[in-house]
């Protein structure tokens, strides 16, 4: 009987699990930002390892624990090489953004005519 209950137990969590891969992969479709979508990748490859650490414990095989300590490595990699593509494409907005925004000072300090700032004396 105690087995049959921790059974369930174990299956309630799985579907549980489940469920919330289900509502991340929802965020990370829908979210506002790229970090909330790298933030919902990262979660799901939490969950993913969690649900195959339960699924080793289930079927009681222990070569499951290397397939999710393998998995944890690569979704580690994975979510490391999103960031450094979003801080690369950041960063490159930003200089673009900071090439223009220095073009149309340029433009309008040449338009304006030069004037020499009036130094204070006490």
């Amino acid at each position: 009987m105690m087995e049959q209950a921790f059974g369930a137990l174990l299956i309630g969590m799985m579907v549980a699990l489940g469920i919330l891969i289900v509502i991340s992969i929802i965020r990370s479709v829908l979210g506002p930002g790229i970090s909330d979508r790298i933030i919902a990748v990262n979660m799901i490859g939490t969950i993913v390892i969690m649900l195959i650490a339960l699924l080793s414990v289930y079927l009681d095989e222990s070569y499951l624990v290397d397939v999710c300590l393998i998995y944890a490595m690569i979704s580690f990699l994975a979510v490391v090489v999103l960031c450094k593509v979003y801080t690369g494409v950041y960063l490159q907005k930003k200089q673009m953004k900071a090439d223009l925004q220095a073009v149309e000072d340029n433009l309008k300090h040449q338009e304006e005519p030069e004037s020499s700032p009036e130094k204070e004396t006490d």
